[in-house]
């Protein structure tokens, strides 16, 4: 059995106008199967379904498609990013695009379960939030649930590092994530690779990915530049806002804060922006970190020589793998975190407000933003810290009474910790534990909307 194909061109020419196609790739640039997709352009068909976690950055990867007009929609977790103008965010707005946004965690597991013959299954992730609006809610020992339905499609791009000739596949490092659960849920499955051996080349132990579940094998033809791959925040980690003219703490300074929360000897998933900061704080600790693109037991954040293209964190920044380090695809990634698994979650945030709900995906509407894995990461039983800073580059407060926008999460915030205050939710209320120097209790409030209670043994935040 032979399932290698000459050409991208040969690969896809069944693709027919009004198909749909799963592709791979994570982030704005890893893994994505470029060559698959340069084709597919260049092929021109029209009113596909793209489902994906992302499409890219602009002017490249899926986003060439809707820039092409060849996409109708898009079943995604990231429909857009901030701070990023792209095609598919205008023709959103002007609703000449669907969209339906799903929680990573939650789109992988309809596409495994597509894949698996279950046609729909419960989920804890979304209760609370504008995603459950429609969608049925059963009780099951009396917590509330989701329906979701599986997903299936025509075709599936994936990007892989070997094959050999019987569709047999090989993952290399945190770069499984989606393909797994994509093949499975495609009536045609196509995974370009860096290197095609023959049948037996492949220790069976290095098998990610039967070949039972893929179709056809490509060599990668337009190789994505590692240059584009890594992305970092915006602001530096030595950047502050000032309050009432005095300085505040440190994007660095918030993410040592909450570092100091973390219990020792434990399972933390770090999120993007001042999160990935808190890795810095950690050494010695025994701490295991998990990003959900399929790692667990990374180290820090490496660059030069020291970068491995197919390692990297959910901020897409190039890791290290250190002794201990495991990698796995999206579906054993979220198990971890809904099966209760991991200890604590830190994310960044919009908001946070005086119930404990958290707003992190979107400024907008249910149908523009990027949900990732935060709905996922929180629907398990894990202590949440947020940590973001006090008001937003308007000055405007991200501490409002109660959230204006779409909740990410109801009722689940443990910790806040901003560049002025470590608050603590206790007994349904928050409590300040520890303040920014040079600040007052009474400035903290007057700074935002949330009441507080004052710890007795108040601290200075270090």
């Amino acid at each position: 059995m032979d399932k290698t194909v000459t050409s991208a061109q040969q690969a896809i020419e069944d693709i027919k106008n009004g198909a749909s196609v799963a592709i791979s790739g994570f982030g704005l640039a890893h893994r994505f199967p470029n060559t698959l997709i340069f084709a597919l352009r260049d092929k021109g068909v029209r009113d596909l379904t793209v489902v994906c976690n992302s499409l890219g950055a602009p002017g490249e990867k899926g986003q060439l498609l809707v820039e092409n007009d060849q996409v109708k929609k898009i079943i995604t977790s990231f429909s857009i990013r901030a701070g990023m103008q792209t095609e598919a965010e205008k023709r959103i707005a002007e609703g000449t695009l669907e969209v339906e946004l799903v929680p990573q965690g939650t789109l992988v597991e309809r596409c495994r379960a597509g894949g698996s013959g279950i046609p729909a299954f419960y989920t804890p992730t979304g209760v609370g939030t504008d995603l459950e609006k429609g969608k049925d809610i059963r009780y099951f020992n009396g917590q509330p649930y989701l329906l979701e339905h599986a997903i299936q499609v025509d075709y599936a791009f994936l990007s892989a590092y070997r094959a050999d000739r019987a569709g047999n596949v090989q993952f290399r490092g945190g770069s499984a994530n989606f393909n797994s659960s994509f093949a499975k849920a495609a009536c045609i499955a196509i995974v370009e690779v860096e290197e095609i051996v023959e049948v037996g080349e492949l220790a069976p132990e290095l098998i990610d990915l039967p070949g039972i579940f893929i179709d056809r094998v490509i060599k990668i033809t337009d190789p994505i530049d590692i240059n584009s791959l890594s992305s970092f925040g915006k602001r530096a980690a030595d950047s502050a806002r000032t309050y009432n003219g005095k300085p505040a703490l440190t994007r660095s300074g918030i993410a040592k804060n909450a570092a100091s929360i973390v219990r020792n000897d434990s399972y933390v998933n770090l999120g993007v922006g001042i999160p990935t900061l808190v890795s810095n704080y950690l050494e010695g600790r025994g701490v295991w970190l998990h990003a959900e693109n399929g790692v667990l037991g990374y180290g820090g954040i490496v660059t030069g020589d020291a970068v491995d293209p197919d390692v990297f964190n959910a901020g897409g920044q190039f890791v290290e793998a250190i002794p201990g380090t495991s990698f796995f695809e999206s579906v054993t990634s979220f198990e971890m975190a809904r099966g209760g698994h991991i200890d604590t979650v830190i994310l960044g945030a919009y908001e946070v407000d005086a119930e404990a709900n958290v707003s992190n995906w979107s400024v907008t509407d249910a149908k523009r933003g990027g949900i990732g894995g935060a709905m996922d990461l929180i629907s398990g039983d894990v202590e949440l810290i947020i940590v973001m800073e006090h008001a937003d580059s308007k000055g405007r407060t991200k501490l409002p009474l109660r959230c204006k926008y779409p909740l990410t999460g109801k009722q689940c915030v443990d910790w806040l910790v901003t560049d002025l205050a470590v608050l603590h939710w206790v007994d349904g209320r928050f409590v300040l534990e520890a303040i920014a120097p040079g600040f007052t209790p009474d400035e903290i409030k007057a700074l935002g909307e949330i009441d507080f209670d004052v710890a007795a043994d108040l601290k200075e935040m270090n």
